[in-house]
């Protein structure tokens, strides 16, 4: 025990004069653009809350009700006594999201999108293939990269990693491809960068090469298409090679992911999907609130948001006209400012905080050496004034001469 101890001591060190250890922060009031810490108000610019819907009246209002119509706990996994009437309910209008860019959809309902995302990809790599490999984006999330690591321990799958901004190497490697089964997986909005992927030409290589293409959606879900129902509906696409994963704890402002995909596939990975199979089931007031929640993204108060979401991110973008600092570009809530070296976005971070800001700084490994970040993300609750003022605040800091 002594070794050990003293192996994390030195790791704790070593993150330290890397600047790279993580620390908490507790928040003590409910999620918003304005939350407490520490008996301070902080504007928070951080949050995943991108249509201000997890602190939204009618949605306290449904988990209260769901908890008392069918408890607050569901005692069991799905496969065993844990799949209520309401979970049921759920999937069925989950489906029902993607039904126009999905044939025969259905959709598995998880705890989490890290779950739904594990889940999906484990669960679609073991099939009884001599030949099987995944490709996957450079910069997916951590669930996508721990999902392709899990399955190519469990199948000995091949892994090809590609840029997805820039599709040529991926069509070659394609073409000489002589796998049995071909899994492309992909941000649907990558989460440090704000942008989006190309899943229109994806889709056209997963259909010349009989490649199955798996979107996590965690950024676009209840944000894009015209109802809020992702980037599939945003871009119009249909095919029954499309697996879409969707989370329920941003836009949509509860806890929760989805899997949707055809018919079959979904019932595959309830029979190979282990996080799934051995999980306890969420619990059925979440599941009655979501409900409600798809009801608001799609209709009147959704739409509303979208809009107001729409000019906040044009409003920032008129704004951010930086010298040093380099703003990606995004149409999506995720703004990142990228500034450079570890130490440059502490301090900017620690320096916004002082002034009343919560935007994190990001650092490696989330991100590539050398693009540390300060992480800035917009919500519908914004308004124009405050984020003028946050602009004001970046530039006084931008002219004490903080560069990277």
């Amino acid at each position: 025990m002594f070794f050990v101890k003293n192996q994390i001591t030195q790791g704790l060190a070593e993150l330290d004069a890397q600047l790279l250890r993580r620390k908490i922060r507790t928040v003590e009031s409910p999620c918003g653009t304005r939350i407490h810490i520490a008996g301070r108000e902080l504007q928070a610019f951080c949050s995943n809350d991108y249509l201000g819907f997890a602190n939204h009246p009618e949605l306290i209002n449904a988990l209260a009700e769901g908890a008392r119509r069918f408890g607050v706990g569901s005692g069991a996994s799905h496969l065993i006594s844990g799949h209520q009437t309401i979970h049921d309910l759920l999937e069925t209008k989950l489906a029902q999201t993607q039904a126009q860019s999905i044939p025969k959809a259905n959709a598995l309902f998880f705890s989490t999108g890290y779950l739904a995302n594990i889940s999906a990809i484990t669960a679609l790599s073991n099939l009884k293939s001599s030949a099987s490999r995944i490709y996957s984006a450079r910069l997916n999330h951590a669930s996508l990269i721990d999902g392709v690591r899990l399955a190519k321990g469990q199948s000995n799958a091949d892994v090809f990693i590609f840029d997805h901004r820039d599709l040529g190497p991926l069509g070659d490697e394609l073409k000489r491809d002589s796998s049995e089964h071909i899994l492309i997986v992909i941000d649907g909005v990558f989460s440090m960068d704000g942008d989006l992927a190309p899943i229109g030409e994806l889709l056209q290589l997963a259909e010349q090469h009989d490649a199955l293409l798996l979107i996590d959606d965690a950024h676009g879900f209840g944000v894009l298409g015209n109802q809020g129902h992702g980037i599939l509906e945003d871009s119009g696409l249909c095919s029954e090679r499309l697996i879409y994963i969707g989370t329920l704890g941003k836009a949509a402002g509860l806890s929760g992911a989805f899997v949707c995909a055809h018919e079959l596939l979904i019932e595959w990975l309830i029979q190979k999907a282990r996080p799934y199979i051995y999980s306890t089931a969420s619990s059925p007031a979440v599941a009655f609130a979501l409900i409600q929640s798809l009801d608001l993204i799609k209709g009147r108060v959704g739409q509303e948001a979208r809009t107001k979401l729409r000019s906040n991110i044009t409003h920032w973008q008129n704004l951010a006209q930086f010298k040093t600092w380099q703003i990606l570009k995004s149409d999506t809530a995720i703004q990142p400012i990228v500034v450079g070296s570890n130490e440059t976005a502490l301090q900017l971070a620690k320096d916004l905080d002082l002034a009343g800001y919560w935007i994190p700084a990001i650092r490696p490994p989330t991100v590539p050496q050398g693009m540390s970040r300060l992480r800035m993300t917009l919500s519908a609750t914004h308004t124009h004034a405050e984020i003028s003022v946050l602009a004001k605040t970046l530039f006084d800091l931008e002219s004490k001469g903080w560069s990277s």
